[in-house]
């Protein structure tokens, strides 16, 4: 029951907690004064750390220390306000403005800044109180320091003889601090009703030293689970910081009274789970019946839960088990069934039901996924990030006079005049494999092949070493490239059926081979005379089209009128012909008539255009007329005689 002074009768001198209160007020000092030396240790450490080697395991294990310090710090200065009030109240000291208390005494600078921190926020240390207030800060500042050293990509490293010391002095202190908690937790309530929740909170700061311990005794430079668990570990000071600054915000609604006894309200509730054997649900039943008054062992239905618990998780855990037996195939894949370590069937896709496990397990096969895979691994590649109207990604240089990190060297044969010698190439070889899709196959890369990618690359390896040995420079970059593609593949296969490996090769192709520097040069200018060779046999070529067209052309063209022509000869003896003909039938016909018709109509057309003279024989009857010819033509034919 809290003690208030402004009731009368109240005898301080006959509560025990009261006559120990300055006792108590020294022990949680020289605890206050430990811990914050531990504290400053930590944070130099820290800031050490943050400036040499940030990226170690070292920065998580001081943000977890820390922080497990800081809220055990925020619990011993409140339990030691409340010892200081109660011996002040014991001496008779007045309990009210401190201001005016200590008016006539000489302020040091920490009773300086609270007062100045008092008049400026003199209603929240009103309502809160000053301890609530460190409590808070102290948690904040706990939240921050896990924040600050949450970092799950770690990579390990080995520590040194370092880790041991300081392992082993975590173990010191976590021992020195287990004593006092045990003798905290043997105290009397009525004695010191402070120390349960003080023993509490060092309970989290013993787990967080005892795993920062393991965590240091197990690092190395294989090891990873030691920098995860120092990093997750920082979860145990966080819930216990966001639990200490939740009760320190409810306590405004507490009445804060200078004469009324003040009441730790930071007995963690996370802190008590940290017991073993681990009892969450008395702990909170505890909680309830304390705080509100609520008895949960009373309520039948909770009883019935708590008995019903055990058999009804029982039967889970079994009906669980059971389903592990129940196995699902994806489309793309299959698997093997063991049965007591021994493969007995290969699953297709779909659902398959078998023994549970360890009794019964799948091992899951691809099922026709189709790979590529180069000759050499492509270490420090970058990702890709070009675009489609960007630039083209380097993977897409073919050039001579660029590096490829997918290429790989190697030795071929090579003369020079007389003598033999050799040159080195680069080459990219690509295989396009799968797992083979016979149960056979499967079982084969499940348990003969535990690297199917590197027992390819080792193959292929040695293959091109003896493919490439008998051949030179000319055979790889002429027309037997495809052909040494298709050689290589074959050989990979036959090796890879002779280690039972259960892959099929589906193609094997010859990216791209690289000749040395030399060969390049020489090489580019084969192909440049090459590429003119071509160019001037196709100009040529076209010349020869044109005068071969022209002259067709030509013999087209004399041809069709030849033809013009003598159609036209033919038509027209075809017509003078049809004329005879039908002259020399109306001939038959007329007879002398049609002669004369003629003979008039061929003179008409003689005489059309002459002067004539048209005499009548009836002028004079007795002498024939008389015709001056002279300015006439003659109209008969030169060539026939006159008459």
């Amino acid at each position: 029951m809290r003690v208030d002074l402004d009731s009368p009768g109240a005898d301080l001198h006959g509560l025990p907690r009261f006559v120990r209160a300055g006792w108590q007020a020294r022990r949680l000092f020289t605890v206050f004064l430990g811990l914050a030396s531990l504290l400053g240790l930590a944070l130099l450490a820290g800031i050490f750390i943050e400036l040499f080697t940030r990226d170690t395991l070292w920065l998580p294990l001081l943000c977890l220390v820390s922080a497990a310090c800081l809220t055990l710090l925020g619990v011993t200065q409140w339990a030691w306000r409340i010892a200081l009030w109660r011996e002040a109240a014991l001496a008779g000291e007045p309990l009210g403005a401190p201001v005016e208390w200590i008016q006539d005494e000489p302020q040091g600078l920490y009773d300086r800044l609270l007062n100045r921190a008092t008049d400026h926020f003199g209603l929240w240390v009103e309502r809160l109180g000053v301890g609530a207030l460190w409590l808070m800060g102290s948690s904040v500042l706990a939240l921050i320091l896990v924040r600050y050293g949450w970092n799950l990509a770690l990579a390990p490293q080995a520590l040194g003889q370092s880790a041991y010391a300081m392992a082993g002095l975590a173990l010191v202190l976590a021992f020195g601090l287990l004593v006092l908690e045990r003798h905290l937790s043997a105290a009397d309530a009525v004695e010191w009703p402070e120390a349960s929740g003080v023993a509490l909170q060092m309970r989290v700061t013993l787990a967080s030293l005892l795993l920062a311990a393991i965590c240091l005794f197990f690092a190395d430079s294989q090891a990873i689970w030691p920098l995860r668990l120092a990093v997750l570990a920082g979860l145990i000071p966080a819930l216990a910081a966001v639990e200490l600054l939740v009760r320190a915000a409810l306590s405004v609604f507490s009445p804060q009274r200078p004469s009324l006894e003040p009441q730790i309200i930071a007995d963690s509730l996370f802190a008590g789970l940290l017991q073993w054997p681990p009892r969450p649900l008395r702990r909170l039943q505890d909680e309830m019946q304390q705080r509100f008054g609520i008895d949960l062992r009373q309520i039948w239905a909770l009883g019935f839960m708590r008995r019903a618990s055990l058999p009804v998780l029982s039967l889970i855990a079994v009906i669980g088990w059971l389903l592990s037996g129940v196995t699902q195939v994806p489309m793309n894949g299959r698997g093997v069934y063991e049965q007591f370590g021994k493969p007995v069937t290969v699953y297709a896709p779909g659902l398959h039901v078998g023994l549970p496990w360890p009794f019964g397990q799948v091992r899951s096969v691809e099922n026709g996924v189709i790979h590529e895979l180069a000759t050499s691994t492509e270490s420090g590649a970058s990702d890709d990030t070009s675009t489609a109207d960007g630039p083209a990604p380097v993977t897409a240089n073919r050039l001579w006079d660029a590096s490829h990190r997918a290429e790989k060297s190697q030795v071929i044969a090579s003369s020079a005049g007389d003598k033999q010698s050799f040159q080195v190439v680069n080459m990219d070889v690509r295989f396009v494999y799968r797992i083979g899709l016979s149960e056979q196959a499967a079982l084969a890369a499940t348990y003969n092949s535990a690297d199917v990618p590197a027992l390819i690359r080792s193959t292929a390896s040695r293959v091109l070493v003896h493919q490439l040995a008998g051949r030179e420079l000319d055979d790889m970059l002429g027309e037997a490239r495809a052909q040494l593609g298709e050689e290589i593949g074959k050989q990979v296969q036959a090796d890879l059926d002779g280690l039972n490996s259960g892959v099929e090769l589906l193609a094997t192709v010859v990216e791209a081979i690289h000749p040395p520097a030399g060969a390049a040069d020489a090489y580019h200018g084969v192909q440049a005379a090459q590429i003119g060779a071509q160019a001037l046999i196709s100009r040529e070529r076209g010349n020869a089209s044109v005068t071969s067209n022209q002259a067709r052309t030509d013999a087209s063209m004399a041809t069709d009128n030849a033809q013009a022509g003598s159609a036209e000869t033919l038509g027209t003896a075809k017509a003078a012909d049809l004329r005879f003909g039908a002259e020399l039938q109306a001939w038959r016909s007329a007879g002398q008539a049609f002669i004369d018709e003629q003979y008039f109509s061929q003179l008409a057309k003689g005489m059309a255009n002459a002067k004539a003279l048209i005499l009548d024989h009836r002028i004079a009857r007795d002498q024939p007329p008389t015709l001056d010819l002279r300015t006439f033509a003659a109209p008969v034919d030169p060539g026939q005689p006159r008459q």
